[in-house]
């Protein structure tokens, strides 16, 4: 989309609303397993096959309080803050255009990235690919997260610095559910691919299957509405540009 667009007096919608809902639905089930510590559990009752003291292995884990962080109040961000709700949970927010009164309204507590990344147990990243975002999760971040934090990427691959992270989950301290990469997808001989504290997907999170016919129905229904000289129910502006991916 270029400029062109509006001084020709097009008008843009866009259904990306739509698509959030199966990224956030995805994000949800990956937080709620993260606080339970399924993943490792999973991996290591694979390997042990006997009886074993899990409670006391998994002591300090379990989703109530738990604190999770949200990197960025995108339309994803933000249906996650919302199906987070009903969950005893507390929800950090960081985000630059979103100020403290406007995430306590969404349901979360503003704070800046380094201490969202050093509270939270769960982080999970939601922010659009752009240039300022690149390796927004870096070394710094990566580091003051607690160990055995859970780290989330259903955005794109770019924002976390992989060389970064890669040691991190290799040793063993931190976990991730990666539904992206960089590159897209992993060379053969990478760890992600191994890696019993690691959930690597092929970009699955946003939509497919039936999921493509809620993007088409949006599509038709602003498409309804502007044949009713309607406004459309999610209109792209020139100023969206600067902040969408």
């Amino acid at each position: 989309i270029t400029p062109a667009c509006w001084e020709r007096g097009v008008q843009v919608a866009s259904a990306a609303g739509a698509n959030a809902l199966p990224v956030a639905e995805y994000t949800l089930a990956a937080i709620l397993f993260a606080g339970k510590n399924v993943l490792p559990a999973a991996h290591r009752y694979r390997r042990l096959r006997a009886p074993h003291d899990w409670r006391a292995e998994l002591d300090g884990h379990g989703n109530y309080r738990r604190c999770v962080g949200i990197v960025g109040a995108s339309r994803i961000g933000r249906r996650v803050i919302e199906l987070l709700r009903p969950f005893d949970l507390d929800v950090l927010l960081f985000d630059p255009y979103v100020d403290a009164g406007a995430a306590a309204r969404l349901g979360a507590e503003k704070v800046g990235l380094d201490e969202l990344c050093a509270r939270s147990r769960t982080v999970s990243v939601h922010a659009p690919e752009l240039p300022a975002t690149r390796h927004l999760i870096g070394a710094a971040q990566l580091a003051a997260m607690a160990d055995g934090t859970t780290l989330i990427n259903t955005s794109r691959g770019s924002l976390i610095d992989e060389d970064a992270l890669l040691p991190e989950l290799v040793a063993g301290r931190l976990n991730a559910v990666l539904d992206v990469t960089e590159p897209e997808v992993p060379p053969p001989g990478s760890p992600l691919y191994e890696l019993p504290n690691v959930l690597l997907t092929p970009h699955v999170a946003g939509s497919l299957g039936d999921e493509i016919h809620r993007l088409a129905d949006f599509a038709l229904e602003e498409i309804a509405r502007y044949a009713q000289g309607l406004p459309f129910a999610d209109p792209v502006t020139p100023d969206d540009l600067t902040r969408m991916a």
